[in-house]
């Protein structure tokens, strides 16, 4: 069975239900970019493994697992009410707990960081501004359509998970802080 289906020739596509829209539509737009967020959170996984950085170890399969349901929230149609069951508050609880778990060994920073130092650190930070993307788009389809309160809290706090994954990674990989120092 060959992968392409050549349904989206026309530049349309399906919303689970069934209905067709245009591969602009903003649920289009909001579920692609946080496929694009799980791809590169699936990198940051692979370079702390390589980097023999456990301590998010298995945090990583579990974000992806999220990534999916929000992805599937965000591709429901008009007929697919229903389908998808949605994200549980307990997953940003969750979140929110591993956030306060490595804030507690960070030192305290007074100023913005620069990006940067090692590969993992920068893909933190990458990962962190396309889930930022990510919540922009998903804020266009909650304006919309209303979505769950629990889906946009979730990922305005992955951002934050990411963020405090990049600044434990300074420590864990032995690298300086890089901070901004304006004139």
């Amino acid at each position: 069975m060959p992968i392409y289906t050549k349904t989206g020739d026309k530049c349309t596509t399906s919303l689970i239900g069934g209905e067709r829209v245009p591969k602009h539509d903003s649920r289009v737009e909001a579920y692609g970019t946080v496929d694009e967020l799980t791809a590169h959170i699936a990198l940051l996984g692979d370079m702390l493994k390589e980097n023999n950085i456990d301590e998010f170890a298995q945090d990583i399969p579990f974000i992806l697992q999220d990534l999916m349901v929000v992805e599937a929230l965000l591709a429901i149609g008009e007929y697919g009410g229903g389908k998808v069951k949605d994200m549980s508050i307990e997953r940003v609880e969750w979140l929110e707990r591993r956030i306060d778990e490595i804030s507690e060994k960070l030192p305290i920073v007074r100023k913005f960081l620069l990006p940067g130092g090692h590969m993992v650190i920068s893909q933190a930070n990458v990962s962190r501004t396309v889930c930022r993307r990510a919540e922009r788009r998903i804020s266009v389809v909650n304006n919309e359509r209303d979505l769950s309160a629990t889906l946009c809290a979730y990922i305005n706090r992955l951002s934050d998970y990411l963020y405090v994954v990049g600044r434990r990674a300074y420590a864990l990989l032995d690298v300086e802080e890089n901070l901004w120092m304006p004139e």
